[in-house]
């Protein structure tokens, strides 16, 4: 990533807000890497950052297991922002003074700019919103810093050294909860870090199409295509970087929606110039799934048939060495990093097999959702690609809670459909992040006609979200609840009950498994 002219290291101390606060500085038109807690000052060095914002994390800085930074960053002159967990470590590091106060700040809390000369909080009101998730709290400035804010939990909400341009804030600038937070973040990056706005969607693209060369060569290259927005955006990325050595193979695993697999192929040779190889594959992947109910193992075995269906295609196409995936941060993240717990596989992460053939091609690995429509909005992509919901790679197989027969996915099939028929028919598909029903393996009993039934439940989940790594329950019209539930029950033979999601994430996740 050192191509950049300028950068923002984000110093990851096992928060998922360090993608959130990558993506704020992105939002800014500046570029930002994510890097491990334990980076070197020599790393450092190396890519030579414009500034380094350090995360929050879960730990104490007193913890014999603390997270720490090399001290040696400290001094190195490059302006620092440390946030939350990051901004005890700063002053940790610097001298300061952290302590357990006993009490802590969790959720909205006012704070109190007491130094109206900061750069941070520079023409933004004295008194302010924020967002507060913290025990630990720094009660004693490190040398040459000043404090310029404070809350009623928080004695040094703020502080700042401007001769080592070193910068650090208790509260959480990066969330929405904190409404002139991505103001504070701006400052640092423009008026401390002398950043400038230079880093948006058409720069991804042709830094994209540049590594994509570099990393290819001459060589040849297949693409698996889902017919989502991930996959069609990276297709899209490696066509336009190396032509016709790009071949996308649609894999029909049976594991998709009603007509999916017609509409994919239909889609993809209208809007795209280069080869398709469709495969059906459907008694293969439902044979690998016969008597599996753990969802992890699911998605392994998935992942893998997937691989062993391309690298059977690639031996014909001049034993193509480089598959390209849509893989997203959330993906990455979401199947386990060395600061992040697995929360599950996905498909085209942890359930990779370990002696598949092929070399990744992943252009999209550092972005989210919304960064990626927009990538695929300035490539030309049609709006019925880029603004598709989200759909798991494993597809109803991750839906149905349980083992995977035909006979549930052609049920699941059929209900599915209506839910995201009445979504559409309601003006709603845009408005809502995904839209799905999920079918358990349990049956429970109804009445229909005046007889007794025992079917199977349908679960409707719909959430929003700007980026999925946290979503909220769609709080949808009881209208189209109830017409949703009526058509279900009524046109699905095999269901006889529909309930409705209302968690949010976290805790729960978007999809069941």
């Amino acid at each position: 990533m050192e191509r950049h002219a300028q950068s923002i290291l984000v110093v990851d101390f096992g928060a998922q807000y360090a993608q959130l606060i990558a993506r704020r500085v992105r939002e800014a038109h500046v570029y930002s890497e994510i890097v491990p807690r334990d980076i070197s000052a020599e790393e450092v060095r190396q890519k030579a950052p414009t500034g380094i914002i350090l995360s929050g994390g879960p730990a104490s800085v007193y913890a014999a297991d603390a997270y720490e930074i090399d001290p040696s960053i400290v001094g190195m002159g490059i302006p620092i922002l440390g946030i939350c967990y990051g901004h005890q470590v700063l002053a940790h590091a610097a001298g300061g003074v952290v302590s357990q106060t006993g009490g802590g700040e969790y959720g909205k809390t006012q704070l109190t700019v007491t130094d109206s000369s900061s750069i941070l909080f520079q023409g933004l009101p004295a008194d302010q919103e924020v967002w507060m998730s913290h025990g630990d709290a720094v009660t004693g400035v490190p040398p040459g810093f000043r404090c310029v804010a404070e809350t009623a939990g928080a004695p040094v909400a703020a502080m700042e050294n401007r001769d080592a341009r070193l910068y650090g804030v208790q509260f959480h600038p990066e969330v929405g909860h904190t409404p002139r937070g991505f103001d504070v973040i701006k400052h640092f990056l423009y008026e401390v870090c002398d950043a400038q706005p230079t880093w948006t969607h058409h720069s991804i693209i042709e830094s994209s199409i540049d590594e994509i060369r570099a990393q290819v060569g001459g060589g040849q290259v297949v693409c698996g295509l889902s017919g989502g927005v991930d996959s069609s955006v990276a297709a899209a990325l490696v066509q336009r970087a190396v032509g016709d050595q790009l071949t996308c193979i649609f894999v029909d695993h049976g594991l998709m929606r009603l007509g999916e697999g017609e509409q994919v192929e239909e889609t993809f040779r209208r809007n795209f110039p280069t080869n398709l190889i469709h495969i059906k594959a459907e008694d293969r992947f439902l044979a690998k799934l016969k008597g599996v109910t753990d969802p992890e193992e699911k998605r392994k075995a998935i992942g893998e048939t997937f691989i062993r269906v391309f690298e059977e295609v690639a031996k014909d196409l001049s034993d193509a060495k480089f598959l390209v995936q849509g893989t997203l941060y959330p993906d990455v993240i979401e199947s386990g990093t060395k600061d992040a717990a697995k929360i599950k596989s996905h498909h085209n992460v942890g359930g990779l097999p370990d002696d598949m053939q092929f070399e990744l091609v992943e252009p999209l690995r550092d972005l989210f959702k919304d960064e990626v429509r927009a990538v695929g909005e300035e490539l030309g992509l049609p709006e019925e690609i880029v603004q598709r919901q989200p759909f798991p790679g494993p597809g109803l197989g991750v839906r149905i809670i349980g083992e995977v027969t035909k006979e549930r996915l052609d049920i699941l099939r059929a209900a599915d459909a209506i839910v995201l028929e009445e979504i559409k028919r309601a003006g709603l598909y845009h408005n809502v992040w995904q839209s799905f029903g999920v079918l358990p393996a349990i049956r429970t009993v109804g009445v229909q006609g005046d007889g007794r039934t025992y079917a199977y439940p349908l679960i409707l989940r719909a959430v929003t979200s700007d980026d999925a790594m946290t979503a909220d329950w769609a709080r949808l019209p009881y209208e189209v609840l109830e017409r949703i539930s009526s058509r279900v029950i009524n046109e699905v033979a095999g269901i006889n009950r529909v309930a409705y999601d209302i968690s949010s994430k976290p805790p729960a996740t978007i999809e069941w498994e």
